[in-house]
């Protein structure tokens, strides 16, 4: 039996920003298992060019991701929603093993079954190389931050 993961479809404004700022915070602990609960077991994800199926081959894929970005931080906006379905603009920052930082820009679709479990995601994502003086992400988003937009470039 599969237990609840409020909110459930289908979708307000208000829980669609709800989902949305819950799937940031649970990235921003950058830890594997707690993000791959929010994903139905047979989940379906496009990542970039990657494609993954199941919780074992999320965590795998989140594993090899924060090995790669270290001091990950991301922003995530709530772009448009219907029904079960729920459309996010996203940036984020980390540096590479060689010190060079990066900003991610992304959008992603998302599908939740019955139950709030994310059922597919796709995301398309794209990176630009910036100097530390120029992050804008510094760890979780702020209390007094939430709910706000950010500025795309």
């Amino acid at each position: 039996m599969t237990a609840d993961r409020p909110p459930l479809p289908p979708f307000t404004r208000e829980t669609a920003a709800q989902k949305v700022q819950a799937a940031e915070d649970a990235w921003n602990t950058r830890d594997p298992h707690k993000v791959a609960l929010a994903y139905s077991e047979d989940s379906v994800w496009r990542n970039r060019s990657t494609f993954v199926t199941g919780r074992a081959e999320i965590v795998e894929l989140l594993t090899a991701k924060w090995a790669r970005e270290q001091e990950y931080a991301l922003r995530k906006d709530l772009w448009a929603f219907d029904g079960n379905r729920i459309a996010v603009r996203f940036q984020y920052e980390c540096r590479d093993a060689d010190g060079q930082w990066w900003r991610s820009y992304g959008n992603e679709l998302w599908e939740f079954d019955e139950h709030g479990l994310m059922t597919r995601r796709e995301a398309s994502i794209n990176d630009v190389p910036i100097e530390e003086k120029e992050r804008r992400i510094h760890g979780p988003r702020p209390e007094a931050e939430r709910g706000q937009s950010f500025p795309l470039a």
